[in-house]
């Protein structure tokens, strides 16, 4: 099982969206049976086998191994993955264009920007997998804490320069053999999530001047 699997297909979102299956999903994070399912979920025996069979059939779950209990054989399934995300290709049509209208300080911009992250770093990871290869990226996720707007801009500033400079640095457009990379720093304020309302559904509130840096820089393939 994989910790994280990308979904990119339109059907395959579709399918593992729907709320009964994604239960499904959740619950063959250990492997089992559709009565063992059954019993979890509380759900009918036979509605179970009918999402299971969807499932199987977009690769979001896969038989884990078959067992004979006197004249019947029991399948046991498994979730492919521990947790999925959905590439923004699998909605291709509507899906963000950072290039669209470009604003360092558009927080819908760093939505596309990581929006293109998921969509290509997704696809690096589906293509390996395919190729049984690894993929080789770098990942930087820390917390910081400003005392004012102020500092915060300050910070801004700072990391673009400093970001400008190494990539001045390193930068090589005439390396015959070189590969390119795409470096995405986002600083954002992490949302506070509220007490449980009644109706089960929380509710992020932005608090204080926390704030969190993501930098990542992937290969193409």
């Amino acid at each position: 099982m994989l910790d994280v699997a990308v979904i990119e297909e339109p059907a395959a979102a579709e399918a593992s969206l729907a709320p009964i299956r994604s239960g499904i999903l959740a619950a063959l994070a250990e492997p089992g049976s559709a009565a063992m399912l059954a019993a979890r979920l509380g759900l009918p025996r036979q509605k179970i086998n009918y999402h299971l069979k969807e499932l199987e059939r977009h690769g979001l779950v896969e038989l884990a191994e078959e067992r004979r209990k006197g004249n019947v054989t029991e399948r046991i399934y498994q979730a492919t993955a521990a947790s999925y995300v959905i590439s923004p290709s699998a909605l291709s049509a509507v899906s963000p264009d950072p290039s669209r209208a470009p604003d360092q300080l558009s927080a819908r911009w760093l939505l596309a920007l990581g929006a293109r992250l998921v969509q290509e770093v997704g696809a690096l990871v589906s293509g390996a997998s395919r190729a049984r290869k690894r993929v080789a990226t770098f990942g930087i996720d820390t917390e910081v804490r400003f005392a004012s707007a102020a500092d915060r801009a300050a910070f801004a500033d700072e990391l673009t320069r400093t970001v400008a400079d190494l990539v001045g640095r390193y930068h090589d457009e005439s390396a015959p053999r070189g590969r390119s990379h795409r470096v995405v720093v986002g600083l954002h304020q992490i949302p506070a999530v509220q007490p449980t309302d009644p109706s089960g559904q929380t509710d992020p509130q932005p608090s204080g001047e926390t704030a969190t840096t993501h930098t990542t820089a992937g290969q193409d393939a």
